[in-house]
């Protein structure tokens, strides 16, 4: 049974989430109204899961997960509202160590709940798997792991090839989602400014949260970060997150390489989809100028445009269980045999370099 502690100060959205979950056989649901009481249930209910409110009376949510990681560590899902502030919110919600976030329905929530059912069942169910292995935050937990000690190298998949760098111009295409935002950061920041290859990125995120991620990681990192909304001519030194709730894709125009924002197709399940972003690369951008990279995810999103880019000479890294939160995506491009090496995400950073031409 996956016991799961559900701490919001409104009654109404307790009482729903309870229904949800109580639906199910394989969930253990207890209640808690603010982040105070939250942590008195912690030691007796000891749950696998906690929901968290961002706005509460006596203790805000970003203080009792700030509690909750110190005191008695375990997966927490965050549940926010889709505006900007809450955006900036959640962020500082992944680094304090949150795995991931559900969107409260905006206006009635009653009539949009059994809407958002099964998204937030399977976010439960993933953040119950996620690896929690201190204390720590997450990106302190990796910045940890960079500074003591040199990175594990990376696991070379089937032959052992020599990792020779590409020549000439390419891409790096990152997917990502669940544990995804801090991952992000912890790549990005070791790579320098003058990264010979542009960095497009497809992390599962609602539209409100995509611009605010950009800015995060643009202030933290060398690398200069940008939201694509509008079709941008790609750079060199530059990482380009695709907006949210939309499909991040490629195209070449006179001037070079671009990158746009188009509307989401439903045949693909999470969006910015991984694997259009990888399939539109591939039209454009010989494989053998192409590095993909699969972070931490529940789900298989672009495993199989991954496997096919390995197939045709591309290059791919899949993160390692070891560190990914959730091994979903980067896991199931092990499984399926597509992954060229398989690094811990201190890293993937270094492998890049290894991959793509010196530096300028």
């Amino acid at each position: 049974m996956i016991k799961v502690l559900v701490v919001d100060d409104s009654a109404l959205m307790r009482k729903l989430l309870g229904q949800i979950l109580a639906r199910e056989a394989d969930f253990t649901v207890e209640f808690a109204a603010n982040g105070v009481d939250a942590l008195d249930r912690l030691a007796s209910f000891e749950p696998h899961v906690v929901t968290l409110d961002v706005h509460m009376p006596q203790m805000d949510g970003l203080a009792c997960l700030d509690r909750i990681m110190i005191e008695r560590p375990c997966p927490v899902v965050m549940v926010s509202s889709l505006t900007a502030a809450d955006a900036d919110t959640t962020l500082e919600a992944f680094r304090l160590g949150a795995v991931d976030f559900v969107a409260k329905p905006v206006g009635a929530a009653s009539l949009y709940m059994d809407e958002l059912a099964p998204e937030i069942l399977s976010k439960i169910r993933a953040a119950a798997g996620a690896k929690l292995k201190s204390s720590l935050r997450l990106k302190d937990r990796i910045r940890h792991r960079v500074g003591s000690r040199p990175a594990p190298p990376p696991v070379a998949v089937g032959t052992p090839m020599p990792a020779m760098a590409a020549q000439g111009d390419g891409l790096v295409l990152v997917g990502t989602s669940t544990g995804g935002p801090p991952a992000l950061e912890a790549l990005l920041s070791e790579l320098p400014a003058s990264f010979a290859w542009p960095i497009l990125i497809a992390q599962h995120m609602p539209d409100a949260f995509t611009g605010s991620l950009a800015r995060r990681l643009d202030g933290l990192c060398a690398l200069t970060v940008m939201e694509v909304r509008q079709p941008v001519l790609l750079k060199p030194g530059c990482a380009y997150i695709g907006q949210g709730g939309a499909d991040l894709v490629v195209s070449r125009r006179a001037a070079g390489l671009v990158a746009s924002s188009v509307p989401a197709l439903p045949e693909y399940l999470w969006h910015p989809s991984t694997d259009r972003l990888v399939r539109t690369a591939m039209e454009h951008v010989a494989a053998s100028q192409l590095i993909g990279v699969l972070m931490t995810g529940m789900g298989n999103d672009g495993a199989d445009a991954m496997v096919r880019l390995h197939g045709q000479g591309g290059k791919t890294i899949a993160e390692a269980e070891d560190t990914a939160v959730v091994w979903g995506m980067p896991g199931e491009l092990v499984r399926l045999g597509g992954a060229d090496f398989i690094v811990s995400l201190p890293g993937i950073a270094g492998e890049l370099q290894k991959l793509t031409p010196l530096c300028r």
